[in-house]
C-alpha cells in the first residue's frame, strides 16, 4: 500500500461535540483512503461485492457489515465488484478520549478498553452482531442529547462483549499514533480551541507553553507530530468544515468566521487538505449529518 495516497481527514467534529452520525444511502464509494485522529464505527448494508480496506487488510464485503476503526487507522470502502445496488451507510464518529483512561479502566468498562485497544488494527463484528446493532445505530440519530450518549455507550458495551469479533490489520501497520500526554500542549490545544477564529501567533502559545519559541516548535512538534502552524490550520480547517455543513454562512464568511483572513488562501488550502474546494463539499455532503 502507498502511504503517499493516504489522506488526513480532518473531520468537522468539534472539541464540545461527543460524537458525530453521517447517514447516506448512495450509489457508490467514492472517498479516498483516510485516517483520522477519531474512532468511527461503521455500519454498511446492500452493498455485497464492495471491497474494505483497513491498515493492511483488504477483503470483499458481504451484505451488511458493522467494523470499529481505530485512532489514525487508514481506512476505506471501495466499489469493487458492487453491482447498482443502493447502498445504506451509517457512519458514526467520536473523539477517541471522549471515555476518560481512569473512566475506562474501571472494572464494569474494562471489555470496553480492551475492544478500543483492539481497534486500533479494526475490529470487523459478527453477522449476528451487524444485525442486531445496525438497527439500533440507524435509530441513534432519533435520540437526543443526554439519551444519545447513553444508547452510543451501551451500544458499544454490547459491541465489546459480543462474540466472534475479528481484528482485521496487522498489529506492526498503524499511523504512528501521538498522544497528548503534556500538559503544556494540552494548554496550547485548549487555547487553540478557545481562539482560532482570531489571529495565533507562536509568540503567544509559546508563552503559554513558559518556552521559548524555538524550543515550543521542536517540542511540540515531537509530542503531537505535526508543526505548531499545521495543526492551527488543522483545526480551522475542522471548524470551517463543520460551518458548511452546519450553517448557510457564505464560503467567505466561514473563512473569516474560523481565523482565515484571506478566502484564496482558504480555498487553496482547503482544496489540498480535502481534495475538493469549500463550495463542492458543501454539496457533496447530500447525507444529513448529526452532531450530539
Amino acid at each position: 500500500m502507498n502511504h503517499l495516497n493516504i489522506i488526513k481527514e480532518i473531520t468537522p467534529l468539534t472539541t464540545s461535540d461527543c460524537f458525530t452520525i453521517f447517514e447516506r444511502k448512495k450509489q457508490d464509494f467514492d472517498f479516498p483512503l483516510h485516517y483520522h485522529e477519531e474512532m468511527e464505527l461503521n455500519f454498511i448494508s446492500n452493498a455485497s461485492g464492495a471491497r474494505r480496506v483497513v491498515g493492511d487488510h483488504i477483503e470483499e464485503i458481504g451484505d451488511a457489515e458493522l467494523v470499529l476503526v481505530g485512532s489514525n487507522l487508514p481506512h476505506v470502502w471501495e466499489t469493487y465488484k458492487l453491482a447498482g445496488k443502493e447502498i445504506h451507510e451509517v457512519t458514526i464518529q467520536f473523539h477517541k478520549d471522549l471515555f476518560d483512561e481512569k473512566f475506562l479502566r474501571r472494572n464494569q468498562l474494562r471489555v470496553v478498553r480492551e475492544m478500543f485497544e483492539k481497534s486500533k488494527c479494526g475490529i470487523l463484528f459478527s453477522n449476528e452482531t451487524a444485525a442486531a446493532v445496525g438497527p439500533r445505530l440507524i435509530r441513534l440519530k432519533k435520540k437526543h442529547g443526554f439519551d444519545s450518549v447513553l444508547e452510543l455507550m451501551s451500544i458499544l458495551h454490547d459491541l465489546s462483549t459480543s462474540r466472534d469479533m475479528r481484528t482485521l490489520s496487522d498489529a506492526t501497520f498503524s499511523n504512528a499514533e501521538f498522544s497528548y500526554k503534556s500538559r503544556r500542549v494540552e494548554k496550547v490545544m485548549e487555547y487553540i480551541n478557545a481562539n482560532f477564529d482570531k489571529p495565533v501567533n507562536l509568540a503567544e502559545v509559546a508563552k503559554i507553553a513558559s518556552m521559548t519559541e524555538v524550543s515550543f516548535s521542536r517540542f511540540f512538534k515531537s509530542r503531537t507530530g505535526t508543526s505548531f502552524i499545521d495543526s492551527l490550520t488543522e483545526i480551522r480547517l475542522g471548524h470551517a468544515s463543520r460551518k458548511l455543513i452546519d450553517t448557510t454562512e457564505a464560503v467567505a464568511e466561514v473563512a473569516y468566521n474560523c481565523g482565515f483572513n484571506n478566502i484564496s488562501n482558504f480555498n487553496r488550502i482547503f482544496k489540498k487538505k480535502k481534495g475538493c474546494t469549500p463550495k463542492e463539499f458543501r454539496e457533496s455532503l447530500s447525507g444529513k449529518r448529526i452532531f450530539v
